[in-house]
């Protein structure tokens, strides 16, 4: 019994995160450009490229936009392979593109 309440928790406790993130629909990033909620894509991946010298746009392998629903804010998610073909996540908030984490995947 206690094997079924642990599997339970664990269950809810996954669920529980993942919507806290969520990805932002793609038809809604236009209004929250025009309305200064989040910065020009673009700009964001500068900041992100800027933390790995030497990488350029070519190097940026994947990007997410999420909205977290316990802050309210949302963040904007850079996969980038380095010029020692690493690979890093950069998470930046998208209003400002003030890096939040630069981490290294595993």
């Amino acid at each position: 019994m206690k094997t079924l309440t642990a599997l339970f928790t664990a269950t809810a406790l996954t669920l529980t995160a993942g919507f806290a993130m969520a990805d932002v629909r793609p038809d809604l990033i236009p209004g929250l450009l025009k309305d200064g909620t989040v910065m020009d894509m673009e700009k964001l991946n500068q900041a992100a490229l800027a933390e790995h010298p030497g990488s350029t746009a070519a190097n940026i392998k994947d990007t997410e936009l999420e909205h977290n629903a316990k802050t309210g804010a949302y963040e904007y998610k850079v996969e980038i392979r380095d010029a020692k073909n690493l690979e890093w996540d950069v998470k930046l908030d998208a209003k400002t593109g003030k890096v939040l984490s630069n981490t290294q995947e595993k």
